[in-house]
């Protein structure tokens, strides 16, 4: 083992004698290393929680980052669901520059939609929490594909 280190790099243990800890200080705990590990220790239902937490932007990074097919799967969910929402609501916005104002078919059908997004948003978030497979119709067949896991 190199001189200067406290403790040994493989299996934790004191390099020396163990120096007295102060009064009032933590007693040490064991060493954790996440050395190997796919993510920076997040918990699988917490990491599908902030899949959706962004929308699409949320589930794009996890996607990119995260190994583990839970996780994976609501991060591309996330992507389908929020960026068709999202996508969606740029046409009603658009759309209501040339309609009759404030009281036309589209502005009610974009607010109809925002509802169903912050609806969705929850529900999405609540689901990936408690650690469930919550599959949006339509979307979830393709998230299965996007996130590579088609058996789930």
């Amino acid at each position: 083992m190199d001189e200067g280190l406290a403790f040994c790099p493989k299996c934790g243990a004191p390099a020396g004698p163990i120096a007295a800890v102060p009064a009032g200080a933590p007693a040490p705990g064991p060493i954790v290393t996440t050395a190997g590990a796919p993510t920076s220790g997040l918990a699988e239902n917490v990491a599908g929680l902030l899949c959706y937490v962004l929308g699409w932007l949320t589930g794009l990074i996890f996607l990119l980052v995260d190994k583990r097919p839970f996780v994976r799967f609501h991060a591309a969910q996330s992507i389908v669901v929020f960026g068709a929402l999202f996508i969606l609501r740029m046409v009603f916005w658009f759309s209501w520059f040339g309609s009759w104002g404030l009281f036309s078919l589209w502005t009610m059908l974009s607010l109809l939609l925002s509802l169903v997004t912050f609806i969705a948003w929850i529900v999405l978030m609540i689901f990936a929490y408690q650690g469930k497979m919550f599959e949006v119709p339509i979307a979830a067949g393709v998230a299965r594909s996007i996130a590579g896991n088609p058996k789930l």
